[in-house]
């Protein structure tokens, strides 16, 4: 009746069930990389390899009834090449080893013999979750294939009993669920460590744009005031070119800072985080737009985020004001304590300019808030201008 209702459907042009999920499970595993966090061969992995081959020696000649001693021995001792390649090249690794546990059982079964091993053969059982840790999927499925045949081989070999088979059957299983079980968390931390070097990426990159927007856009003004300063009054030039000349060596030192903390691979800090005692050095009076600074309220007791957030909040505004408010006279930056909240609140007199997209300075201005817990909003104030408003919690959330 299946088969009929199957080439029913077929004839009627109904769409076919599929597999897709257990597909995609199979390509998944089969597509699956090794990991690579691989450590090379170390010391602990040649005393591995003394200590087996110690082994083996002291086994072989305590034990003279063993049946094909010679030959054991020395195919006990072929596994220490693999012990040593079993994170490179796991499943070379296992073929050696799991394939020298066959070939004693193909013996086994030639000489009529109750036993033919060495008890320190199950360093194997490393072998096998080498495999599992540090192999491929393809790998995984082609050694696990190769080794459920070697160990049908051996039970098949010894005349085990049913209990022996379910404890052997438990303890291999066991072996590849704790190699799955550290392999996983191994990935999953080295997801996270991806995640936090994002983060650190965008909070470098927020910084970037937020100090050196902020000195190139001084840069930039003192420049054409120096224009008409030059023309008018030649002796006021000099000071023009050096209020260039330290913006201009601010801008170096904190590039030159963010760019050691990217190139070292140790943490670096950063330089010394400005906050809102520092506000006050983006006043202004001689210039144009004129820039009033008011702090209200005890603002001592900031988390450090929060303090450090309020001073690039206020420094990216002051920015944007002075790029893109035309006809600008005059910027205000207030700051006042306000309960367990701090509000900050940026006014300009001048006229949005003619971009309407918000660039990367609001949208760093948005995550930066949202981060600490606080709101944003940015936007054309009631009585003309531009207006930024941002409420942080005194602790960040």
């Amino acid at each position: 009746m299946i088969c009929v209702s199957f080439f029913w459907r077929v004839r009627q042009g109904w769409p076919i069930p599929r597999l897709d999920p257990v597909i995609t499970v199979r390509r998944s595993l089969w597509d699956e990389p090794r990991p690579n966090d691989a450590p090379p061969v170390g010391r602990l992995d040649w005393l591995l390899v003394g200590l087996y081959a110690a082994a083996v020696l002291v086994e072989g000649i305590a034990r003279p009834d063993l049946a094909l001693r010679p030959v054991v021995m020395v195919l006990a001792l072929v596994l220490i090449p693999a012990l040593l390649w079993r994170r490179s090249r796991p499943l070379l690794a296992v073929v050696i080893g799991w394939g020298v546990a066959g070939v004693l059982s193909v013996l086994q079964l030639g000489a009529d013999a109750r036993d033919l091993g060495l008890t320190s053969m199950m360093v194997i059982l490393i072998l096998l979750y080498a495999l599992v840790r540090w192999g491929s999927g393809r790998e995984m499925v082609l050694g696990l294939v190769f080794t459920t045949v070697v160990v049908v081989l051996g039970m098949f070999a010894s005349a085990t009993g049913w209990a022996e088979v379910l404890g052997a059957s438990a303890l291999l299983l066991m072996i590849v669920a704790l190699a799955a079980v550290f392999r996983y968390r191994a990935d999953l931390w080295q997801r996270q460590q991806r995640e936090i070097r994002n983060e650190e990426r965008v909070a470098l990159a927020r910084e970037l744009h937020d100090t050196v927007a902020h000195h190139v856009s001084a840069i930039a003004v003192q420049a054409q005031a120096g224009g008409v300063v030059a023309g008018i009054h030649p002796e006021k030039a000099a000071e023009v070119l050096a209020a260039i000349e330290s913006e201009a060596s601010r801008t170096l030192a904190e590039m030159r800072t963010m760019v050691r903390v990217l190139r070292e691979d140790d943490d670096a800090d950063y330089a010394p985080r400005r906050g809102v005692a520092d506000l006050p050095d983006l006043a202004r009076t001689d210039a144009r737009p004129r820039v009033d600074v008011s702090l209200n309220g005890s603002l001592t007791d900031l988390a450090p985020a929060v303090d450090a957030a309020l001073f690039r909040l206020a420094q990216e505004s002051l920015t944007n004001a002075i790029r893109h408010a035309r006809g600008a006279t005059l910027v205000e930056i207030d700051v006042r304590r306000e309960s367990d909240a701090v509000r900050l609140r940026v006014t300009d007199d001048g006229q949005p300019g003619l971009t309407q997209e918000p660039g990367f300075g609001l949208l760093g201005m948005r995550e930066r808030t949202q981060l600490l817990g606080g709101s944003f909003s940015a936007g054309p104030g009631p009585a003309g201008g531009w207006v930024v408003e941002a409420v942080l919690p005194v602790e960040a959330a």
